[in-house]
């Protein structure tokens, strides 16, 4: 049996989400608000650093999004989420990689700072210079993989769905905007985007954990 514990608000269960939709599999779903549940000692004991998601599969525990969606595409193959090109397969793992090392981060930046502070601006550029990227990569493709839907679309559309629920418009990068539809056409991901409202609540939930967790570093420097 394959278990899912995760949060639909959550950008990184949504990596997760996708993918366990994409491949057609059954799993029993493990909803952990973020209010509190994530602290439990019975979650603690599955989830150190109590984040999700998190899969067990028959006994077998992942945690980290990208490690699982890895065990995923590894242990059930079919459909395939990544192409067997060499060249191509590069270049969807370096879409993953810079979506989580240089656009995550800069995507949060923008939607909590204030849009005066140089934290804002300095997370603008980030995005832009990520997206310019990602538009060459794209060039006339549909996907990443080329024709083929793959784990970088999945990783990179969920921080990028994240900037079209702000004032960010995709107008100016037209390339950008023709895939994103071209997702946004996907049942796995009509299923999966959150409304508005939903959105709304996810950064007023974001924000008091970034203040939860800004307040345990400064006691624990305190101690």
């Amino acid at each position: 049996m394959l278990k899912f514990y995760y949060n639909p608000r959550s950008p990184m269960s949504r990596i997760v989400w996708v993918t366990l939709l994409e491949k057609e599999l059954y799993y029993e779903s493990k909803i952990i608000s973020l209010n509190g549940d994530q602290l439990t000692p019975e979650f603690l004991e599955i989830s150190p650093f109590h984040h999700v998601p998190i899969i067990i599969d028959n006994g077998f525990r992942v945690i980290e999004s990208l490690a699982i969606i890895d065990y995923l595409e590894t242990r059930y193959p079919t459909p395939s989420l990544l192409p067997q090109n060499i060249q191509v397969l590069a270049q969807v793992r370096m879409v993953q990689m810079v979506s989580f090392h240089e656009l995550f981060r800069p995507i949060m930046n923008f939607l909590y700072t204030n849009p005066d502070s140089p934290e804002y601006q300095i997370a603008r550029a980030n995005i832009h210079r990520v997206l310019q990227l990602f538009s060459q990569l794209l060039a006339d493709n549909s996907y990443f993989g080329g024709e083929q839907f793959t784990l970088g679309d999945i990783v990179a559309g969920t921080g990028i769905s994240l900037l079209t629920k702000s004032d960010f418009s995709l107008q100016n990068y037209p390339i950008i905007q023709r895939w994103y539809e071209l997702l946004m056409q996907r049942s796995s991901w009509q299923s999966t985007e959150l409304t508005q409202r939903e959105f709304t609540q996810f950064k007023r939930v974001f924000i008091k954990l970034k203040a939860r967790e800004r307040q345990r570093l400064l006691s624990t420097k305190a101690s």
